[in-house]
């Protein structure tokens, strides 16, 4: 399979094309950084994995199209906008969109779905904390976000009403239906997340700690594999390791 990294230079771009060079079933086709041209590149083509920043995520999209390349997008910070150009991207072309793509992650997710379906915000405070390196632009995390997500659509909440982001000075009783979020930055961790659920007498924790960058790339290098048959439509890492 012929790929195009883009955000060579990035921390995450270089992860990506160590793995590649690895794996006997994929090439890097080419590289992209800003202020280069990607239109050439794409030409013969198969897939590009992105993980740049979402004020990109237009124009691949655009030139995308226009080769009918398939894409993996690690990129987070998407806003409504953005994620709708995506969605009517994959109308067009096969595409994977996922804030994470550790294996590792992903069954924090699937955990975290059923542990909500089990245990509930009746009966438990849902807590839910991130960690990465100083250098990280956004907060909460892409995982976090995605996190928050699972638990609002099994407890019936929503992130703009119940999720309370840090809490200062007097808050009174903690609500029923809140669900704490909380982002650390510091030093050169790569990235750790917990989903806590808080009841009397016990305490149940989720976690997962990333300690190489090297497991997302292999994830994303492993769903670009994935989408070499895939017809047009928007997957993501639950899609590619069956755990739909």
């Amino acid at each position: 399979m012929n790929i195009v990294i883009t955000g060579r230079s990035g921390r995450m771009g270089l992860a990506v094309a160590e793995a590649v060079e690895a794996h006997p079933d994929a090439t890097i086709h080419g590289t992209h950084d800003t202020g280069e041209e990607l239109a050439p590149l794409l030409e013969g083509a198969d897939t590009v994995i992105d993980f740049t920043i979402h004020s990109f995520t237009a124009q691949l999209l655009q030139e995308a199209l226009a080769t009918r390349s398939a894409l993996v997008i690690g990129t987070t910070g998407h806003d409504e906008k953005e994620l709708a150009a995506i969605h009517e991207a994959s109308e067009k072309i096969p595409l994977v969109l996922a804030p994470n793509f550790s294996v590792g992650v992903n069954t924090l997710f699937w955990l975290t779905r059923h542990a909500a379906r089990i245990l509930g915000n009746d009966r438990c405070d849902i807590e839910v904390t991130e960690m990465h390196h100083r250098h990280k632009i956004d907060a909460p995390s892409g995982t976090a976000r995605r996190l928050l997500e699972i638990l609002n659509e099994e407890t019936d909440t929503s992130y703009e009403d119940d999720v309370s982001h840090g809490r200062v000075g007097i808050t009174g009783a903690r609500p029923n239906r809140q669900i704490g979020m909380h982002s650390l930055r510091g030093g050169d961790v790569v990235g750790d997340h917990t989903v806590m659920f808080a009841a009397d007498g016990e305490r149940v924790e989720l976690t997962h700690k990333a300690s190489s960058r090297m497991t997302f790339a292999s994830g994303a290098l492993r769903a670009a594999l994935w989408l070499g048959d895939k017809s047009p439509g928007l997957y993501d890492m639950q899609d590619v390791l069956g755990l739909r």
